[in-house]
């Protein structure tokens, strides 16, 4: 079976050590209840997605680092490029910063995990290798 690229689970928001279980246990992210809502192990796997008290703090970082970057874009096109008066862009960017605020939380979460977890292509089996031991 041919491995899925890390980007590619990451887009996908895969686990990080074997590419396929889901990271999030809601696809839909404007569920707004259930927006946070993971499994504490990957099914597939059997990684641990917290991986301390409070790991999902740092995932702020990513998330501000996103927030600047598209407001680095939101005023280049806007401001600099279409000459939009002050109005009319923090209107257009707040809009979609609004808009894209759930994909912004879940990925930054991805992204921060991704960062401390190490792919394994032998993860699945090795979780099923340590499961038949334990079970007999």
């Amino acid at each position: 079976m041919k491995k899925k690229s890390t980007l590619t689970a990451m887009l996908g928001m895969k686990c990080p050590k074997c590419h396929k279980g889901n990271l999030f246990t809601h696809s839909n992210p404007y569920n707004i209840n259930k927006i946070h809502k993971m499994p504490e192990k990957c099914p597939e796997c059997g990684t641990p997605f917290e991986l301390e008290p409070g790991f999902y703090t740092g995932a702020m970082y990513v998330n501000y680092g996103f927030a600047v970057l598209l407001f680095a874009l939101h005023y280049i096109v806007l401001a600099i490029v279409l000459n939009v008066s002050a109005y009319v862009f923090f209107g257009v960017y707040i809009g979609v910063l609004l808009a894209i605020c759930p994909f912004m939380f879940r990925y930054s979460r991805v992204i921060f995990l991704y960062m401390f977890t190490s792919y394994d292509k032998n993860a699945i089996e090795k979780h099923n290798l340590l499961n038949n031991v334990s079970h007999k």
